[in-house]
C-alpha cells in the first residue's frame, strides 16, 4: 500500500483521545511510507492526521472542494493540495488515488464517506480495504448495528467482515495488509437463458 485515504471530522471531538489516537495513525502511516489521502483541512482530527504525518516526514495530499477551503481552513503545508469543485468530486479523487479507506471518529459527512466507499466495494466497484479504527470504542454502536444488520439477513457475513475494525493504528494497518476482498454480490441466483 502506498497511499491510504483516511476520512474524519473536522472537529477535535469531546475528548484528547481522539486527537491522539490521529496522531498515532499519522506516525504509523509515516514510519511505513504510507501517503496520506484526506479531505484537506488543518483543522480536527483531519489537521492532527495529516500534522503528524508531515510531522514525521511523510507525504499528505489533501483534497478538497473550493466550497470548503476556506470554510474548512484548508491547510497550507501540504505536500499536495487538490482543490475541486464539488463533494462528490472529492469523494472519487480520494477513492482514485488511494489503496485503501480508514477511517476515524467524525459525524454525518465522515460517515456518508464510508457507508459510500464501503458500498462501492460490496457492489465490486473496487477491491480496496476498508475500516474502522475504532479510537476510544467510538464506533461500537456502528459495529454492534453492522451485526444486527447481518443477523437481520440485511448484510452478509462476508460483506459484514469487509468492515475491518481494530482499536489501534498498527493493528489496522496489518488487517490491511492481509485483506482479501470477498467476491462480488449478485443477486443472479441461476444462469439466464
Amino acid at each position: 500500500m502506498k497511499k491510504l485515504a483516511v476520512f474524519c471530522g473536522s472537529s477535535n471531538g469531546a475528548s484528547g483521545v481522539y486527537i491522539e489516537g490521529a496522531k498515532k495513525l499519522g506516525k504509523e502511516l509515516a514510519k511505513r511510507n504510507i501517503a496520506l489521502v484526506y479531505g484537506g483541512a488543518s483543522v480536527g482530527v483531519m489537521g492532527a492526521v495529516a500534522d503528524s504525518v508531515l510531522k514525521e516526514g511523510g507525504y499528505v495530499i489533501g483534497v478538497m472542494p473550493r466550497f470548503l477551503e476556506n470554510r474548512e481552513i484548508s491547510h497550507k503545508n501540504l505536500s499536495e493540495l487538490i482543490i475541486v469543485d464539488s463533494m462528490h468530486e472529492r469523494k472519487a479523487k480520494m477513492a482514485d488515488l488511494a489503496d485503501g479507506f480508514i477511517v476515524l471518529p467524525g459525524g454525518p459527512g465522515t460517515l456518508e464517506e464510508f457507508f459510500e466507499i464501503f458500498t462501492w466495494a460490496q457492489l465490486g466497484l473496487h477491491n480496496k480495504p476498508c475500516g474502522l479504527l475504532n479510537i476510544n470504542h467510538y464506533y461500537d454502536p456502528l459495529i454492534a448495528l453492522f451485526n444486527h444488520m447481518s443477523e437481520e439477513q440485511f448484510l452478509h457475513e462476508k460483506y459484514r467482515n469487509m468492515a475491518l475494525v481494530d482499536n489501534e493504528p498498527k493493528g489496522i494497518l496489518d488487517k490491511f495488509n492481509s485483506y482479501e476482498p470477498p467476491t462480488v454480490k449478485t443477486y443472479i441466483t441461476e444462469k439466464q437463458t
